[in-house]
């Protein structure tokens, strides 16, 4: 039985469900929510009407559109006036009794044709169906906050929903200008069963120490272009929501990634819920406020002094990246490749990064001529001796990295430091392998490392505190952005980037979501500048596949461990944009 969808019913009217109602009214459907009471009835309608008001503010809205919307809205405090809706969103908070209650009472009042919808970020949608006496017009519809913002939907179709009440569903959220990403009903769907994993990962990461809020935040914005680090994402969000969601996961999968972490059942204990209390993991200027007003300054008054002439050890993409940078900002570099060709082709590239600076107005001729001037070659570890830091950069093999730590060791004065860019292995291990373990550090710059700010500096159990403070100083020198971390594999961006993604093959591998629909909900729904199967086609398979199992080689659990058609993939020589063919085909 289809359904035209004419008249709209939202019940519950705080942040998603005024949201809601906005976006329905502002496509040019009339929506009539309904409250407990008239206390919060009238909340709502102010909430709405304030959203509206900064819409117009902003030029987003004309003032007779403003009014034409507003027109469009009603209210109630009785279910029983929702009682002509074709289509009814449930909007109240994520408790499942809570859900079913109102599902159950619906049932009773509106028309037999009537679609429900629920707004629900993780329950499953089935356990809400059932309350009713139609399952098969009940359908998940999940807005993602601010709904008035956010392009997304899952659409989420049960065991038991109708066809026909899909595609009408389909079709509505086609003329609220949203894109619908189709769904099977289970705990999380695509977008939370993907990012809530991750945002835990980032909360034990504090909890336990590792690093700093503010530098696990930074490290998510400025290493994988998220629009906010995880935990001012938890604090938007809402704590307590957020716990929810983990509880629904864990209930339905069991698995300890899932699971609320221990801080996070502390905050909403102790009512600190983020944002909307005006305290979460970070404090706020106020309710509601997105002024954080304890955040640790970025600058930590380090004086420390940084480095003269600095070596580096490699003639790739990234070694002839950093001797750019570091000759960029006035250091003077020697760069020591393997081979006359190899270096040619390492200057060669600093060369042609310069030209394309110029020609963008960016660098002028003379500049870029003194950048050229400052970096010199040589076949030879002695002609580093003099060095007072010398960064490796060649590939990511331990044993290869092991042998020039070594070579490092002799060729270098006593004080030199010594420093790594590995992305994924140990630097403890490459320390090990030295007459001076205090001063080895890793200095992880991220690629294109002339255009990417952030670098994660890495400090061992041996690394001397003088060391990590004068490299913090260079970092600062060079205008980027240090973040401390321990050692450990992953560091900061790797150890929570990677298992997300490899979340994301098991979904699609267990045949959850085509590639497309994961990257399109990932993209809208939680503002990544690209979905996780883009990413590991331009990383690269092979990269993405060398990553995970240095990290469950590390930590030994079963989540970090390669999925199975990652390494298929792998061995069948599909490893992303590189070779022409990953989760997409590049051949055309």
């Amino acid at each position: 039985m289809s359904v035209e969808i004419r008249k709209v019913g939202v019940v519950g009217c705080g942040t998603m469900g005024s949201g809601i109602c906005e976006v329905v009214a502002r496509s040019g459907f009339d929506v009539r929510f309904s409250e407990m009471s008239a206390e919060t009835e009238r909340a709502g309608r102010e909430r709405i009407e304030r959203s509206v008001g900064r819409a117009v503010k902003r030029e987003k809205l004309s003032q007779s559109e403003a009014d034409t919307l507003l027109g469009h809205l009603s209210s109630t405090t009785d279910l029983a006036d929702l009682a002509d809706c074709d289509l009814v969103f449930e909007a109240v908070p994520e408790k499942l009794e809570l859900k079913r209650e109102t599902f159950a009472a619906l049932d009773r009042v509106l028309k037999p044709e009537a679609v429900l919808a629920t707004n629900t970020s993780s329950l499953p949608v089935i356990d809400m169906a059932v309350a009713t006496n139609r399952p098969d017009r009940v359908v998940g519809f999940h807005f993602f906050n601010p709904a008035t913002v956010m392009k997304l939907v899952e659409l989420v179709h049960t065991v038991a929903t109708d066809e026909e009440v899909i595609e009408s569903a389909q079709q509505f959220a086609d003329g609220l200008g949203k894109v619908a990403v189709p769904c099977r009903d289970r705990a999380g769907f695509i977008a939370n069963l993907l990012l809530f994993p991750y945002l835990n990962a980032a909360t034990r990461m504090y909890d336990q120490g590792y690093a700093t809020r503010e530098d696990i935040d930074a490290s998510m914005q400025l290493g994988c272009g998220h629009p906010m680090g995880p935990l001012s994402l938890l604090d938007l969000i809402g704590l307590d929501s957020a716990y929810e969601i983990c509880e629904a996961l864990w209930r339905q999968w069991r698995d300890y990634q899932d699971a609320p972490p221990p801080l996070l059942k502390q905050f909403v204990t102790a009512g600190y819920l983020g944002r909307k209390t005006g305290r979460g993991f970070y404090r706020y200027e106020a309710p509601e406020s997105p002024k954080i007003v304890d955040a640790r300054p970025e600058d930590d008054g380090n004086t420390a002094s940084g480095y003269g002439t600095v070596g580096i050890v490699g003639t790739g993409v990234m070694a002839s990246a950093i001797a750019e940078v570091i000759a960029r900002a006035g250091g003077e570099v020697v760069l020591r490749g393997r081979s006359e060709s190899t270096i040619d082709k390492a200057k060669t590239a600093v060369g042609t990064s310069l030209d394309r600076a110029v020609g963008k107005g960016k660098l002028e001729q003379t500049d870029a001529d003194g950048v050229l001037e400052r970096v010199t070659t040589t076949l030879d570890f002695e002609d580093l001796a003099e060095c007072d830091l010398v960064v490796e950069a060649v590939t990511e093999d331990l044993d290869t990295k092991s042998s020039i730590f070594k070579k490092l060791d002799e060729a270098t004065k006593p004080d030199a430091v010594l420093a790594t860019t590995t992305s994924s292995l140990t630097v403890v291990d490459l320390a090990a392998v030295t007459s001076r373990p205090d001063k080895v550090i890793g200095l992880h710059f991220f690629n294109p490392a002339t255009v990417m700010r952030l670098v994660e500096v890495i400090r061992t159990v041996a690394t001397a505190d003088e060391v990590e403070k004068r490299c913090i100083a260079w970092v600062r020198s060079l205008g980027k952005r240090p973040v401390r971390c321990r050692d450990r594999a992953g560091f900061i961006v790797n150890f929570l980037l990677f298992p997300y993604l490899n979340d994301a093959v098991h979904m699609h591998e267990e045949g959850y979501g085509a590639p497309a629909d994961i990257d399109a909900a990932m993209k809208l729904g939680c503002g990544h500048p690209m979905g996780p199967f883009e990413l590991m086609d331009i990383v690269g398979l092979d990269v993405t596949f060398a990553i995970l199992d240095s990290l469950h080689e590390e930590f030994r659990e079963r989540r970090y461990a390669p999925a199975p058609l990652l390494e298929h993939m792998v061995r069948a020589g599909y490893l992303g944009r590189k070779s022409g063919r990953g989760f997409y085909d590049y051949s055309s």
